[in-house]
């Protein structure tokens, strides 16, 4: 009987070893969380700007160069000084014009002692003192032919440019007609043509105050004066070298009044308005800005950056900006009153375009992923156009690449 039970019951012990032989079953792993860290959309008003690179340009700006070639005698200012309108900036060495000018108010004088002698009759000693004036003329036409060809050689060689050439032209060209005239006057004394010799002598007498003058101009331009008031921000040149009409010596730039030039992308700048209001964070001083408003909007776009300039006229008069700084310009375009704003790190834009998504936290504590549309970010918040409400929960750390539905836990 026992035998019976045993084989009964055998099949049973066989199973229930089986069992507990087998493998034991895979164990399910808990769902992923995600660590993240959160804040609330909110709804506020914002002022709609434009943000564009520029750089700092002043009001004014002159770059000093000579009208003549002459050594530089004295530079009465350094870089970084202050002028004002008219000030004395570079005298030059003028002791050879100095010199034409007193010898052209003696011929003027001459001339008009001349004339007045013919017109109350010709004394004895007219005919002589022509035959000086012809002398006196064939020998500066004689120097002045020397002086020429000279010049003519060292123009040939580069070593002076055309306009002395044509200077020393001129004065050939004067002497000549000096000594023609001279010969006329001569001729004519001798056949005691007297209304020709007044003729002569009045065209004397204005061919010499016309060189006066001209040798007077070329004085002035031996001081060289500020076109306005302003700072010296660069110099080139100083004393002893010579001053050259192609080559800039100074130049003054006046900043109390500062220009950022800022290249707007020409898809934005249609909403930028003439005097709107704009300001100039340069990166030399972090955290700082200053406020202007829009004086000028090109009407060309630039090819290569297709952009537009558009200039921010700023009140500068404690000369806190400096010329050729470099910043970013924000420009007032309009505002949003009454919009759905998230943080700018809680937004993923799609690339190229104002369209993006946000991770919305609902309440199972699961993220999901939320379409939006967005307008233009403003002091790091991005308004929501389309797709959020006030007061949702949305993802500003750690949603980047989060797949939609995952559980989250709030830092």
């Amino acid at each position: 009987m026992r035998t019976d039970y045993i084989r009964n019951c055998f099949p049973l012990w066989i199973a229930i070893g089986l069992v507990g032989c087998g493998a034991k079953t895979e164990e399910k792993e808990p769902p992923p969380v995600a660590s993240v860290k959160v804040t609330q959309a909110d709804e506020r008003s914002l002022d709609l700007v434009i943000q564009a690179p520029a750089t700092v340009f002043a009001r004014e700006q002159a770059n000093i160069s000579s009208r003549i070639t002459a050594p530089i005698q004295d530079i009465t200012v350094r870089k970084g000084d202050r002028v004002t309108r008219g000030q004395v900036l570079v005298r030059l060495d003028n002791r050879d014009l100095l010199a034409q000018r007193r010898e052209m108010t003696a011929l003027v004088t001459d001339a008009e002692a001349s004339l007045e002698k013919m017109r109350t009759g010709t004394l004895p000693g007219d005919i002589e003192r022509a035959k000086g004036q012809v002398a006196t003329t064939q020998a500066s036409l004689s120097q002045a032919e020397k002086f020429y060809d000279r010049r003519k050689q060292l123009f040939e060689q580069g070593a002076i440019p055309n306009r002395d050439l044509q200077i020393s032209q001129t004065d050939l060209a004067t002497a000549k007609a000096n000594y023609d005239v001279a010969r006329q006057s001569l001729a004519l004394i001798e056949k005691q043509s007297s209304g020709r010799d007044l003729q002569i002598l009045q065209s004397r007498i204005e061919q010499s105050r016309g060189r006066l003058a001209g040798v007077e101009a070329q004085i002035a331009f031996e001081e060289l004066r500020s076109p306005f008031a302003g700072l010296i921000t660069e110099q080139f040149v100083y004393p002893g070298d010579m001053a050259q009409p192609a080559t800039p010596m100074l130049t003054v730039s006046d900043l109390s009044v500062a220009i950022a030039r800022a290249q707007v992308p020409e898809v934005e700048v249609k909403a930028v308005r003439l005097g709107a209001l704009c300001r100039m964070m340069p990166q030399d001083q972090q955290g700082s800005s200053f406020a202007g408003r829009i004086s000028m909007i090109n009407q060309a776009v630039d090819a290569a950056r297709r952009s537009v300039e558009v200039w921010c006229e700023i009140p500068n008069g404690k000369g806190e900006l400096r010329a050729q700084a470099f910043g970013s310009v924000e420009i007032a375009t309009g505002s949003l009153p009454h919009v759905v704003t998230v943080p700018l790190a809680a937004v993923q834009f799609e690339e190229g375009s104002r369209k993006g998504h946000v991770m919305v936290i609902g309440a199972d504590k699961k993220a999901a992923k939320r379409p939006i549309e967005a307008g233009a970010t403003v002091d790091g918040r991005v308004p929501i156009l389309k797709g959020l409400k006030a007061g949702e929960t949305v993802i500003v750390e750690g949603g980047y690449g989060l797949p939609d539905g995952i559980e989250v836990r709030v830092q």
